[in-house]
Order: structure tokens, then sequence, then C-alpha cells
């Protein structure tokens, strides 16, 4: 990497992250990203330029509003470490090329959304649906060299040129991708209403998974869903294992029941709770998308290695 450009790279990172923080807490909201500008939620004073400047302000004002001392969550701060080292990442992974923008731009959504799931279980459309147009937009410039362009040329003879095959063969691929991934969402969602009678899944995440698989295609789509069920089925059962635990502990101090009886009693209430518990999975499913545009095809070949 050339030191000065990957510092330039960091530092545009930095100052997207915090637009990015502003898209995190308004777009939920129904408010504009653009004006008005930046103010504290609490005192509603406007926040001057140099209290804005990134990481910095947040470190100089330890974290609280020059006027009204209200906290700022850490929030801020990790938002634009993130984005900033993803942006570095891509650059450090692809290089001085297209695909570097292709996957800073899929990074920046994909972290306003886990973020934005995370605190309030929404995934604005204002974030998936630019993000799915311009993952298809992108499939013409830089290939998603999935299945159609591994496979169609054997079965079927274009009669059009080697080069507008490229493009369009790498279209087909992101248009798979996004199918099988709203699709399986969608079908979850369908199945789980059917089976238990209460949403599981929302549309949003439908949407989510159309923008990564536009992204991506359909191999990395795939290795998205499972891996994020996987991810999202062990937190299901830490969060069983952590409440069993408290409640145990608090029904043996409280009400002096017996060990085995607290325990019973405990995991009939943790199981309870984690039915009505809503899981944001759009940050289990934006977590493994990050993770699969980067290593997601080295880990299939050691996986299929295996085999």
């Amino acid at each position: 990497m050339d030191p000065a450009f990957a510092l330039a790279i960091f530092a545009l990172g930095l100052a997207f992250g915090s637009f990015l923080n502003v898209c995190i807490y308004r777009l939920p909201r129904d408010l504009s990203v653009v004006f008005p500008s930046s103010a504290c939620p609490h005192c509603k004073q406007n926040i001057h330029f140099y209290d804005n400047i990134p990481v910095l302000s947040w470190l100089i004002l330890r974290g609280r509003c020059r006027n009204c001392k209200t906290r700022i969550t850490p929030r801020y701060l990790a938002v634009e470490l993130l984005t900033a080292a993803i942006f570095l990442a891509c650059y450090a992974h692809f290089g001085f090329t297209l695909s570097t923008v292709k996957y800073c731009i899929f990074g920046f959504l994909l972290l306003g959304l886990i973020f934005t799931d995370a605190e309030t279980q929404l995934l604005p459309d204002k974030m998936t649906l630019p993000g799915l147009a311009l993952g298809l937009v992108f499939s013409l410039f830089v290939p998603v060299n999935d299945f159609a362009s591994q496979w169609l040329p054997g079965l079927v003879s274009l009669p059009v040129s080697s080069e507008f095959s490229w493009h369009f063969l790498s279209l087909v691929d992101a248009f798979l991708g996004a199918a099988a991934g709203a699709g399986f969402i969608y079908g979850a969602g369908a199945i789980y209403l059917r089976a238990r009678g209460v949403e599981g899944m929302g549309f949003g995440d439908v949407k989510l998974m159309a923008m990564v698989g536009a992204f991506l295609g359909l191999k990395l789509t795939i290795f998205t869903l499972f891996t994020a069920s996987i991810a999202g089925s062990f937190f299901g059962l830490w969060t069983v294992f952590v409440v069993w635990s408290k409640r145990t502990r608090r029904r043996m101090a409280r009400q002096h029941e017996s060990a085995s009886e607290a325990r019973r009693r405990a995991w009939e209430s943790a199981v309870v709770a984690l039915r009505r518990h809503q899981m944001p999975f759009g940050v289990f499913l934006g977590g493994m998308a990050m993770i699969a545009f980067f290593f997601g095809n080295q880990m299939l070949r050691w996986y299929w290695g295996l085999l």
C-alpha cells in the first residue's frame, strides 16, 4: 500500500463514518440527513464545526455535549473508526481498483444497517433499496463471477461479443444473488408466521438480503445466510443461558428455592423470554456479509477441502 494514499483513504472513511452516524440517527425517524445541520438531541443546540471533527471532537469533549454536558454515545466514535477501518481494509485487499470503491460503498451501507438494526430494529428503505440498485449497477463494471458466469457459457451459446457477454453474465449473477437472498428470507419468514402465528422476519431483512445478493452473487449470499443463521442461533442460546443463570441465582436468593427447583423454573422463564425477544437478525446478516466479501471464498475453499 502507498502510505500516503492509505492515510487519505482512512481520513475519507472517518468523514463518511461521521455522515453515517447522521444516517443511523435520522433515517429511522424519517428525518432528512441534510437539513437541518447537526444538533444535540438533548439541548437542541447546533453543533459547531470544531465540535464535529470525526473522533477528535469526541475525545476532546470526553464524550459529552459542550453545551448541556449530556453524554454522547460511544457509538459515534465506534462507527467513525469502523468505517475508516473498512475503507482501509478494502484498499489493502482489493488495491487501487474499482472493486475498492464498490466494497467501500457496500461496507458503508452494511455498517449503517447493522447499527440501525441494533438500536431500533429497523432497516431503512433509504439504505437497502439504493444499495440494491448500486449492487446491480456495479455488477456491470466489477465482475461478480458467480454461478451464471461459470456455468452458463458451457450450457448456452451466447450470440454476442465476449465483452457484452461478460457484463450480461455478471448482471445475471447479481440478479440471482438478490433473488436468492430475498427469497430465502421471505420464505423463512412465511414459514415461521404459519408455524408460530407471529412475524419472525421483517421485510427489512428481505430487502437487506436482496442488496447483499446484488453485491455478492449467489454463492456468497448462501454463505451469508447460513453463517448468519449459525451466529444468530449461538447468540440466542447464549442469551437463554445468561437469562437462565441470572434468574436461577435470583430465585435461590429471594425465594429460597432449592437449586434444582430454581433451575427448572428459571429455564421455563428463560424460554418464554426468548420467544418474546425480538432479535435484530439484520445485525448477523450484515456482519456475515461483511466477512463474506473479504474472506468468503477462502472460507468456502477451506470447507470444501475438508470434505
